[in-house]
């Protein structure tokens, strides 16, 4: 299967370069910008109008494409934003006041959430940040520390930035049994969504999803998506006037409305581009008869190659024994190799062969896209 003719807007950009950063910034498939074109003719036919296509047709849509993704209950759990960290903000504006919040998390969260949770530390909110390693017992040692103690936020990444090693819904439904009943259960999705196939269907009732376009949903950056579960009457202190829409002419006095479900975590305006991009590319991967199974085959087949050819002749820091975790079927997208130095190995690889990779602190990443 090849599918690089569908990206040729993005490959005239890399020219010879081999693009490993799927993880970081997938590229985007052509049919994006004709997405991005067509958002901004209806802004110039339909003026202030757009709104009522925004909500009536284009939101719809990528809403039902992300339940359906997910295997989420109905279409209208789902909320967008034009970034996670938007979505983290408004969920910890519904933790209780007046004391501070008690927050268990992990060490290997990414900078949207991990920077967030330690400034609010500095601040004397309680967090407690358990080891991913060794993974074997982490799906244990997690539901064990949630259980354990009080806590008003349980915050955990499915697929993890620094390893690339993946939770399976069974352990997300593990973890999310042993949290106290009120704590809020937020999974960050982000490099799990669109990778492998999902059934949250069982989640969907007790955990908040994260996820957005930017990865392998191949929609770009500005597009963001929050799951919520059914009939969420939490009132976000952090809150945009399109979370009550219908009440727009009414005017505003405490108590604060709020719509009924999940889109009480609407934000404010926001470039609706990425929506049409979000629409474009699902509709393209159905034309193309692209299951997100099919996705994960075609990546796992180049990750067993690479690890194959890598496993007969190293290359330089860059051996098997090197891999942080090399369990592909526990594996989000992307190798992730322990590598001294390996910002510096990232950028000699681009500098003397054209190979584009990324690093994070002793981290080599390499991600494995469609094209």
């Amino acid at each position: 299967m090849s599918l690089k003719e569908h990206y040729s807007a993005f490959f005239k950009g890399l020219g010879s370069r081999l693009h490993f950063c799927a993880h970081s910034h997938h590229p985007w498939p052509d049919c994006t910008r004709d997405a991005v074109l067509a958002c901004w003719d209806d802004a110039a036919s339909r003026t202030d109008e757009k709104w009522d296509l925004v909500f009536e047709s284009v939101v719809p849509a990528a809403q039902r494409a992300v339940a359906e993704a997910l295997g989420w209950p109905s279409p209208d759990l789902i909320v967008f934003a034009p970034n996670t960290h938007e979505f983290v903000l408004r969920l910890l504006s519904c933790l209780p006041t007046g004391r501070p919040p008690r927050i268990l998390t992990t060490d290997s969260e990414f900078h949207s959430f991990a920077r967030q949770a330690a400034r609010l530390e500095e601040d004397g909110a309680a967090v407690e940040r358990i080891a991913v390693e060794p993974f074997s017992t982490f799906p244990a040692r997690f539901a064990a520390a949630a259980k354990a103690g009080a806590r008003d936020l349980v915050f955990l990444s499915q697929t993890f930035f620094n390893s690339g090693h993946r939770l399976s819904e069974a352990d997300l439904l593990a973890i999310s049994a042993a949290a106290p009943e009120k704590a809020l259960v937020v999974v960050d999705g982000y490099h799990a969504f669109m990778t492998a196939p999902l059934d949250l269907s069982r989640l969907a009732p007790r955990i908040f999803y994260l996820a957005g376009g930017y990865k392998y949903a191949q929609a770009g950056e500005g597009v963001c998506f929050l799951a919520v579960p059914p009939d969420c009457a939490l009132r976000p202190a952090n809150t945009g006037w399109f979370a009550d829409f219908a009440a727009l002419q009414k005017p505003i006095t405490a108590p604060v409305g709020y719509a009924a479900g999940a889109a009480r975590f609407w934000g404010s305006t926001f470039d609706p581009s990425g929506l049409y991009r979000w629409n474009a590319v699902t509709a393209w991967r159905r034309a193309q008869g692209l299951s997100v199974d099919k996705s994960d085959a075609r990546v796992r087949a180049l990750q067993r190659g690479f690890l194959s050819r890598l496993a007969r002749v190293a290359r330089g820091p860059l051996r098997t024994e090197a891999l942080v975790s090399s369990e592909l079927t526990r594996l989000g997208h992307f190798l992730t190799f322990r590598v001294d130095g390996a910002p510096a190995v990232s950028k000699r690889l681009a500098a003397d062969s054209g190979v584009l990779t990324d690093a994070r602190g002793d981290r080599l990443r390499f991600g494995f896209g469609l094209y």
